[in-house]
């Protein structure tokens, strides 16, 4: 009788762990699913990788992956570096977008380019992957208002005021922090930059700029505010993470934080023991430094050759949720969704290897606690409220 009864609840067991592995499939497959930060044209296409095929082991991304995923809506970074300026930087951001424009013509069963929340809606219903652009630093207008006209037309509907490097008219948080800015925040032009964003209807993204650059903005703008891709200062103390009372105004303003994966933004000791391998690696890094790279480009360099020694320090996957929890708490359910950064960053947190594990934070919400309603707006609900608040 024992065992019959032992038998029994192994199998109530077994039926209901797998009803909990189907809800979060079902619900992950219900959400509409929007990452709102990806650098693949940059560190990929532009490197003449091909996204269209399978790339797992070189990149976290590739079209493939995003359909594994269930990824509906990605925004792809347009990206150059600060070694980019006058009659460079807007050249470049263009022929990237070219690049995602050409992909797309050539999958036209599995993609579409979406500029409007109606087009969004049209690429869930269609099940194709909608494909946004975002431009990921100020310099790339290079001083010119008629470039963010320009680059509207072309579909950009995110300018993000400045990447680590600031901008004649607004300044970084690297520099702020830095205290390499003689005048911090925006200037008389950057407030016309963010007068005219809010007349065309694209979305003021505050992730890499100062402090008084995001306050300066805030007190401008008239619409919702984007952050395409920060985490929580107070769990993770580096400069480009949100301190408290920032995520609360973003939250009074109406606006979405977009969490980032990158280790480096989520763990606090991953960047003490990353600079322990560095500094082991210091002959590495100084020789790569006589071929001008940027610290970007030597950091990715020095991991993809130390690959063991990246990955034991990795941390859980757990910290991702503790990010998003914590956002929640202090700006509430309706200000939190998902920015990734990949293909943008060398390092994310285990269980976490590319697009195609987007899954899993579907599952830790779950486990977590979240109500279904509470996760489609994490997913990406609330960008797309944000989204439409900014559309004209």
């Amino acid at each position: 009788m024992r065992k019959h009864w032992y038998l029994l609840l192994g199998s109530c067991i077994f039926f209901v762990t797998g009803l909990s592995a189907q809800h979060y499939k079902h619900l992950h497959e219900k959400a509409v699913v929007v990452d709102t930060h990806n650098d693949v044209l940059s560190s990929a296409t532009m490197e003449g990788l091909n996204i269209e095929k399978n790339l797992l082991g070189k990149t976290h991304s590739d079209i493939p992956r995003f359909k594994k995923g269930g990824i509906d809506i990605q925004v792809f970074s347009i990206f150059c570096d600060e070694k980019f300026g006058k009659d460079t930087a807007y050249k470049f951001a263009n022929i990237e977008i070219d690049s995602l424009y050409a992909i797309v013509s050539r999958n036209p069963a599995k993609m579409t380019m979406v500029t409007s929340p109606a087009g969004l809606e049209k690429a869930v219903e269609e099940k194709k992957l909608g494909c946004m652009i975002g431009v990921e630093g100020g310099h790339m207008i290079e001083d010119r208002l008629d470039y963010i006209d320009s680059l509207y037309n072309r579909g950009v509907r995110y300018l993000t005021l400045t990447w680590n490097n600031s901008t004649s008219w607004a300044s970084s948080a690297k520099d702020e922090t830095g205290k390499t800015v003689k005048a911090a925040g925006l200037n008389d032009f950057g407030r016309q930059v963010v007068k005219k964003m809010n007349e065309l209807g694209m979305m003021v993204d505050l992730s890499h700029t100062g402090e008084q650059t995001f306050y300066d903005a805030l007190a401008i703008t008239t619409r919702p505010v984007l952050l395409s891709h920060s985490s929580a200062y107070a769990l993770c103390p580096v400069f480009r993470n949100l301190k408290d009372e920032q995520i609360k105004a973003v939250a009074k303003n109406g606006g979405v934080i977009q969490v980032n994966f990158y280790s480096g933004f989520i763990d606090p000791n991953y960047n003490k023991r990353k600079q322990q391998i560095t500094t082991q690696r210091r002959l590495e890094k100084d020789s790569l430094k006589q071929l001008n790279l940027s610290d970007k480009e030597i950091n990715e360099w020095v991991a993809r050759k130390n690959t063991e020694d990246f990955e034991a320090i990795r941390p859980p996957f757990s910290m991702i949720l503790d990010h998003i929890d914590y956002m929640v708490k202090l700006a509430g359910v309706d200000h939190v969704g998902i920015g990734a950064d990949m293909d943008g960053i060398e390092s994310l947190p285990k269980g976490i290897n590319g697009v195609q594990d987007y899954p899993k934070i579907t599952k830790g919400l779950l486990e977590r606690g979240y109500s279904e309603e509470d996760i489609l707006k994490i997913l990406g609900g609330n960008f797309i409220r944000v989204f439409k608040a900014n559309s004209k």
